[in-house]
């Protein structure tokens, strides 16, 4: 709702819409509107508030560096669960934006201070990281920890993967994320109306698994880039990155009311040869991916985000050392082709309705 008079508005149409006799608190109704209204932050502000939080981080972990406090790994470890603790709570106790910048803060130092403390121990900063993170999600229920959990958890099982250099878990770990993105998008209505819990939960935890998921196709892209992949499959999460873009295609054709089957047919055929030459470049197909569930859900976080990164990915591409310039730049145009194609046939099928 954008003001109180938008309230009014509904709560009138209601009544006057409805055969029967409908009654509402409207004075709970108001301050619930006015207790969100004042709690609620833009997306922006709760980004600057994490590079707030983070620059605040570096800053303190360079004067402890500096100044050599900690005279072991046990004392930098145990006050990173100091801070980490520490940072749960306030961010429990106040939703401020400025409360929140200085969670933000005690946590990620706290994170980095109990990686210190744990950087002998093997695989089990692993495994503490994620356990706490999970923690945090759970019980705290901040949105901007939430999200930053979310981050960590998908970092710590890629880092863990990098590590031991498990790189057949690397492959199932973009196929999970392309599974669990996807499920969050195309089951919001089901998963916000589960329970108080989800319905919180919902937010940062879509907005961490895109941007996990973007991030874990760009280090992958860069590590090919590089030619640091020595096992790595990529042609295998290329193969179920690429169904579920037909299924989301399959729920757009729906949406748009497509019900010509030699049309429904000649769409798929476009979008799988289009799709064809990103098989051995899981990043673009994955950034695909995002943009046409943030489109389909009309996410524009999403969307941007998606937008962004196919951009970024498909430079990577056409820098690529492995293909010949004449292979690449044949790839790219015969996909810009076959896309602009695909474009044209759906635009032609669009409804009055949908034009507008």
């Amino acid at each position: 709702m954008r003001s109180k008079e938008n309230i009014k508005e509904l709560i009138e149409q209601l009544h006057t819409g409805s055969n029967r006799e409908i009654h509402f608190d409207e004075d709970a109704i108001m301050a619930a509107y006015q207790e969100k209204d004042i709690n609620h932050q833009s997306l922006s502000i709760k980004i600057l508030s994490i590079f707030g939080g983070i620059m605040a981080c570096l800053t303190f972990l360079a004067f402890v560096f500096i100044a050599e406090i900690f005279d072991s790994p046990t004392e930098a470890g145990i006050l990173g669960i100091i801070c980490i603790v520490g940072s749960s709570l306030i961010s429990r106790i106040s939703g401020k934006t400025i409360i929140d910048t200085l969670s933000v803060s005690f946590f990620i130092t706290g994170f980095t201070l109990l990686g210190i403390g744990l950087s002998a121990e093997g695989n089990t900063i692993y495994i503490a990281f994620i356990g706490i993170a999970l923690c945090t999600l759970f019980l705290v229920q901040s949105y901007i920890l939430s999200f930053i959990s979310i981050l960590i958890i998908n970092g710590s099982i890629m880092a863990f993967a990098q590590v031991n250099h498990l790189y057949n878990l690397t492959s199932a770990i973009i196929i999970l994320q392309t599974v669990i993105t996807t499920f969050l998008f195309l089951q919001e209505a089901k998963i916000i109306t589960k329970n108080k819990l989800f319905s919180k939960l919902y937010d940062p935890v879509r907005t961490g698994m895109v941007f996990s998921f973007i991030f874990t196709l760009a280090f992958l892209g860069l590590r090919s880039f590089l030619r640091l992949t020595d096992e790595y499959y990529e042609w295998i999460p290329s193969v179920v990155i690429v169904l579920a873009i037909l299924y989301v295609v399959y729920l757009l054709l729906n949406t748009l009311q497509v019900s010509n089957t030699t049309y429904k047919i000649l769409i798929y055929m476009l979008t799988a040869l289009f799709l064809l030459p990103t098989v051995l470049a899981p990043m673009i197909s994955g950034a695909i991916l995002v943009i046409l569930l943030s489109f389909l859900v009309n996410y524009r976080t999403g969307f941007v985000l998606g937008i962004i990164a196919l951009i970024g990915f498909i430079g990577r591409f056409y820098y690529d050392l492995q293909f010949s310039l004449l292979t690449k730049s044949i790839l790219l145009f015969t996909s810009g082709v076959i896309f602009l194609a695909i474009y044209l046939l759906i635009h032609k099928k669009l409804t009055a309705n949908e034009k507008i």
